[in-house]
């Protein structure tokens, strides 16, 4: 019959997920061949030197993110891909056994181990988050960590919306993250495109209508992510032109088919019972044919009274960028 944990340590082992370190099991009165005795029975499993789990089935992920912290050692933190889990921003699940990102300072050495991602920082207590458990990253320093570590500038747009949508951060917060990072890639185009979601627009979709279609065109500016209330009903609006009466919605691929379709209807019915006309392109258009998109929105602002000048941008001549013969108002 084994002999009970004591309290103490079953406390701590709650606390993290099943996983306790040798010198946390020591400090609670347990002897290393009482820890070997339940690690040769197969009651406990070591999963790191040093670091056990307190039971015999499969590591689910939060333990094998607390293993991966105490194996990392004191002031150790979740960082990159796995702070993002934690945070919210990702889109879909992740397998148990996918590697850790433990950040630590960089006058430590962590001997590697399979299934842990080690990253080196100068200002772990800068980026650590106060109070979260398990300790992580900050959120802008985690968006700043996997944009350092990501490619494509389009992936980083997709990444800071992500995190400015669901209103974990704000564009000045991360430009504020961002100033205490020098050597951060991509800063140029990074510190640029924050100015522009700090303008309101919060996705890829709606950066590109603002920098390749109103921007780069000279169309007037329009008020984003602009907030009404009808008949009890909250509505948000991508891009509103109040002058002109003109709403444009930007529609993903995502959100805008089944329930979204009905709702974007009801929006625009909605709108049309105020007196606003509306316009709506996806990615197809503002992406392909940003200049027939900004030739259209200019021909029904003048429609309803601009008297602006529609300004040619370096794509104008494309003439698959300008024939929007399908597209334009009668």
């Amino acid at each position: 019959m084994p002999t009970p944990l004591p309290q103490l340590l079953l406390e701590t082992i709650e606390k993290q997920a099943g996983v306790v370190l040798l010198e946390q099991v020591r400090g609670c009165g347990m002897t290393p061949d009482q820890v070997r005795a339940r690690v040769e029975s197969g009651r406990w499993q070591r999963l790191f030197p040093r670091v056990y789990l307190t039971h015999g089935g499969p590591a689910q992920r939060p333990s094998s993110r607390w293993a991966a912290l105490l194996y990392a050692g004191t002031d150790a933190l979740l960082s990159h891909g796995t702070a993002a889990e934690l945070w919210g921003l990702l889109d879909g699940p992740v397998v148990a056994n996918a590697p850790v990102d433990v950040t630590v300072p960089k006058e430590r050495r962590v001997r590697p181990q399979p299934g842990l991602c080690l990253h080196y920082s100068t200002r772990v207590a800068a980026i650590r988050h106060p109070t979260r458990v398990p300790p992580r990253t900050r959120v802008e320093d985690t968006v700043l960590d996997l944009a350092a570590t990501t490619e494509r500038f389009p992936d980083i747009v997709a990444l800071v919306c992500s995190a400015c949508q669901r209103r974990l951060t704000t564009p000045a917060r991360l430009r504020a993250a961002l100033a205490a990072r020098p050597n951060t890639p991509w800063r140029a185009s990074l510190r640029t495109m924050l100015a522009e979601v700090g303008t309101g627009a919060q996705s890829p979709l709606e950066l590109a209508y603002l920098r390749s279609v109103e921007r780069a065109h000279g169309l007037p500016r329009g008020t984003r992510q602009a907030h009404r209330r009808t008949n009890s009903i909250s509505q948000w609006m991508d891009v509103r032109y109040d002058e002109y009466l003109l709403v444009v919605e930007l529609d993903g691929r995502l959100g805008h088919v089944g329930d979204g379709a009905f709702r974007d209807r009801r929006r625009d019915n909605l709108a049309a019972e105020s007196g606003y006309w509306t316009l709506r392109y996806g990615w197809a258009e503002t992406i392909g044919r940003p200049c027939g998109v900004a030739e259209q929105v200019a021909l029904v602002l003048r429609q309803r009274g601009w008297r602006g000048r529609l300004r040619a941008c370096r794509r104008c001549g494309d003439s698959e960028n300008t024939s929007w013969g399908d597209l334009r108002v009668p």
